[in-house]
């Protein structure tokens, strides 16, 4: 199956947001060789800037496989948004609570249609002090485990330029103007974890093979060696 159809609400969304991508930001889009023609498949995407998703998802509109992204559930309350969110078939994760693993069910349903899911498998903003990515959660792993979909790794650099994550002042700094670069790879190899129980030490080690795919191409968009580990959230809060 080839998945999801650029419908009404896709191409509304289109209309709207990709003028003035095209207007202010310049585009360096390589790997789109990587993304499926047809069939279910997983992107992983690192996070830091709240303009990235937008950013992604026109790479990705360009390539005809329209992504399905797990997105905040206080992101459907406003009419208009929520509308457009339903309408591509976005899917509302309920974080803290007992419907958290709805929106993990959705995604092996829609894959398992022949969809592509977009993961943020970090969860947030990066809070690497280099935008680098950090440790991610295990939500990617086991969908991928699950589904033995391909994992598309897929890094962007620019739209955190021109809105920093963590800026003191949430300004928008356009100009010059930015280049917003997107680079897909080869799916991750995880065949040899299909055959073993998903505990939580396969589920992390899983995880983490997938983030360092993403860090490698990160680091080939930024020509900088990447980081020999990814930044523990956790263990900075904790000040170890």
């Amino acid at each position: 199956m080839s998945g999801r159809r650029i419908g009404f609400w896709y191409r509304l969304a289109a209309v709207i947001v990709k003028p003035p991508l095209i207007a202010l930001f310049k585009r360096d889009w390589r790997g789109m060789e990587h993304i499926p023609a047809d069939g279910g498949f997983i992107t992983a995407v690192n996070h830091n800037s709240y303009l990235d998703p937008l950013s992604y998802a026109h790479y990705q509109y360009n390539t005809g496989r329209v992504p399905r992204f797990l997105a905040k559930a206080a992101l459907f309350k406003p009419k208009f948004v929520g509308s457009v969110l339903r309408g591509t078939g976005q899917i509302p994760v309920f974080r803290d609570s007992s419907d958290a693993a709805n929106a993990f069910r959705a995604a092996v349903a829609a894959i398992e249609k022949g969809e592509c899911v977009a993961f943020y498998p970090e969860g947030t903003l990066t809070r690497d002090p280099d935008q680098w990515p950090m440790i991610a959660k295990t939500g990617i792993a086991r969908v991928a485990l699950i589904t033995k979909a391909p994992v598309v790794p897929v890094a962007q650099w620019g739209a955190n330029e021109a809105m920093p994550p963590y800026a003191k002042e949430k300004k928008i700094r356009l100009f010059p103007r930015k280049t917003l670069r997107v680079l897909a790879g080869p799916p991750v190899d995880l065949s040899a974890y299909y055959s073993q129980e998903p505990t939580s030490e396969v589920l992390r080690e899983v995880t983490a093979v997938i983030m360092r795919a993403v860090t490698e191409l990160l680091a080939e968009v930024r020509g900088e060696p990447a980081p020999a580990g990814l930044f523990d959230p956790r263990a900075a809060r904790e000040g170890k």
